[in-house]
């Protein structure tokens, strides 16, 4: 028997008056903390195993849970900090590399709060988004030089394929294994109604979500997962994933236990089988083994669907960014650190890669610099957590945003970050049937469309506050833009200058 030095993490607190022993905790919580003692009638709680998801607080009748930090302090030491002890003693146990799911919880600056937007005042009168036409609507793809028309004004230019999104936002890359199907099917659901894209991921795409094509991107990662012609050809668009923010220059593992036979029949792998995507892409060393696979999409879709390139944002993405134009990406895609996921090791997550705001102003002003800005679109993610991050990624940059924290909070995820067991008591995370039904879809996909519908009423708000009424007019435009609490260099890197300037 070895010695285990590891404590809870969290302690359930029961308030006995309150609690009628209804046992609802004991028969909602998939981590089995909460047991009925039939003896003593009695519910009792195991807190090593709490993951604090909320599920039992929730649906607790009488309120009678709360649940706090585990009081077990060690002494004060700025250096060796309790969570520094407890991942030493959690390896040293195991022997296994430390896993964790969502993003970055360090605290990093956050940009976004560093940075106000400007307001109309007196000479440049503000609009007012209930009365006159506000236009949020983007089209994302490469853009011609310029247009031409023939003598009866029809448009004569070939211009590229192009993607319409109602607003500037789509719900990000999460695969159909890591989510349940239940969420896959919310998401492509409310990218309908609302008239923007969802994004598969690298798992392939059920063919019962074919339907909902002209709302979907279709993901080409380096495990081809699912991978065929008439995959390639059911999206609106086609997205190579070379890295995300969470977990830059690291591939991908489904564990076989969330692989049963519609999670095999997507990604085109065995019943129970690993789904290891490697690090690389094995068949792209350079540039211009990138511009071979683009063109190779492209080829096989009969030059019909844009081709995005996504990266994780990390020290020369500005260089990445100019050479990824150059091998003929429609959209460079930029997720940074700070973006979710469902299992990274938690050395990655927490230690490699940049802030998104910086890395999309650097590679703007690289594309600027270069005039190659108008052959690409450029959208970014990671922790877009409210309208007010997009439009400041507009007005430092962004064609568009992908939110994934943002929308899996919608249908309910509570941020207990522990996606890569399989038992999110909220359906989202999971496949096992029985928490795969707690999350229905009729319901949750109102809830995106909600939370999308509200952002864009605010997006429009803010556009009229500044006197512009229509999202293109914004981006770049880094003047509306001020920034506060930032040294004289993060304020060079952003383009913006100091408020009171």
């Amino acid at each position: 028997m070895s010695l285990d030095f590891n404590s809870p993490v969290f302690e359930v607190i029961r308030d006995e008056k309150k609690c009628i022993q209804c046992q609802v905790c004991a028969r909602q919580c998939s981590n089995k903390v909460h047991l009925y003692d039939e003896e003593d009638n009695v519910v009792r709680a195991d807190d090593i195993k709490c993951v604090n998801c909320h599920r039992c607080v929730v649906l607790c009748p009488t309120k009678a849970l709360v649940i706090k930090k585990y009081p077990l302090e060690f002494k004060e030491n700025v250096n060796w900090t309790d969570a520094a002890l407890k991942e030493i003693y959690k390896q040293s146990q195991t022997g296994g590399v430390l896993l964790s799911s969502m993003g970055n919880p360090k605290s990093f600056p956050i940009y976004w709060d560093r940075m106000l937007l400007n307001a109309s005042q007196v000479t440049n009168p503000s609009i007012d988004p209930l009365r006159e036409p506000m236009e949020t609507k983007v089209m994302i793809g490469r853009k011609p030089e310029k247009l031409e028309f023939d003598a009866k004004g029809k448009l004569v230019t070939n211009v590229p394929p192009q993607i319409e999104l109602s607003i500037p936002i789509m719900f990000s890359a999460m695969s159909y294994g890591s989510i349940s199907r239940n969420a896959h099917e919310s998401l492509a659901r409310a990218a309908t109604e609302l008239g923007i894209c969802y994004n598969t991921g690298e798992g392939g795409l059920n063919r019962d979500f074919y339907k909902y094509g002209k709302n979907t991107i279709v993901q080409v990662a380096s495990g081809r997962f699912g991978v065929h012609k008439e995959y390639l050809n059911a999206g609106a668009a086609i997205e190579i994933k070379i890295g995300q923010g969470a977990k830059p220059g690291i591939g991908g593992h489904l564990p076989g236990k969330k692989v049963g036979e519609d999670v095999s029949a997507t990604r085109m792998i065995p019943v129970g089988s690993d789904a290891i995507s490697p690090a690389p892409h094995h068949d792209i060393y350079s540039i211009e083994d990138l511009r071979q696979l683009i063109f190779s999409l492209k080829e096989v879709t009969a030059y019909k669907k844009p081709v995005f390139v996504k990266i994780a944002a990390v020290h020369n993405s500005a260089a990445i960014a100019s050479g990824i134009v150059r091998a003929g990406a429609d959209a460079i895609v930029v997720d940074g650190f700070r973006g979710g996921t469902g299992a990274a090791p938690t050395r990655v997550r927490d230690n490699v890669g940049i802030p998104i705001e910086l890395a999309l102003a650097a590679i703007d002003q690289r594309l600027r610099e270069e005039e190659i800005r108008n052959e690409v679109s450029l959208i970014i993610a990671g922790s877009i957590r409210n309208s007010a991050d997009v439009v400041k990624a507009v007005a430092l940059g962004a064609d568009a945003v992908y939110i994934g924290s943002a929308a899996v909070i919608a249908l309910g995820c509570h941020l207990c970050r522990s996606c890569s067991t399989g038992k999110c008591n909220w359906g989202i995370a999971t496949q096992e049937p029985e928490l795969v039904k707690r999350l229905n879809p009729d319901i949750m996909y109102k809830r995106l469309v909600n939370l999308a519908s509200a952002w864009n009423h605010e997006i429009q708000e803010l556009l009229g506050g500044m006197g512009i009424n229509a999202i293109d007019s914004l981006r770049g435009n880094r003047l509306m833009l001020r920034g506060i609490d930032l040294n004289e260099k993060e304020l060079e890197i952003l383009g913006i200058k100091y408020a009171g300037e």
